[in-house]
């Protein structure tokens, strides 16, 4: 705030604390744990976001991307639990786009469940 900077963007795909301001995408998916492209970002990557147009894109070229793909690095330290309840929810918890809801679960209501149901 000191030098002038009035927001900046963050990305995050699970909770956040303690950035009560400002622009915030929250819970993208699929989650870097998952494979999913925010584990590919490095410092001084350049983040695209048009709000309006719901679009959020990482300026990086297809070729270098592919050279991190294989970077295992990104997602070590995460759970791998081999038994149970951090194995079931690491094989049935859904990614935040789907409803982060149990997948078996899924339906069982009868009822939808609306986009702004929170």
């Amino acid at each position: 705030m000191e030098q002038g900077v009035r927001d900046m963007v963050r990305v995050c795909d699970g909770r956040m604390s303690g950035t009560a301001y400002g622009t915030v995408v929250l819970h993208v998916a699929p989650e870097a744990a998952a494979g999913g492209p925010l584990a590919l970002v490095r410092t001084g990557d350049v983040i695209s976001l048009d709000v309006a147009a719901r679009d959020i894109g990482l300026d990086v070229s297809v070729n270098e991307l592919t050279r991190r793909a294989p970077d295992k690095a990104t997602v070590e330290g995460f759970a791998d639990p081999k038994r149970g309840w951090e194995r079931r929810y690491v094989d049935h918890v859904q990614q935040a786009d789907t409803g982060a809801d149990l997948d078996f679960l899924v339906g069982s209501s009868g009822s939808g469940v609306s986009r702004e149901s929170h």
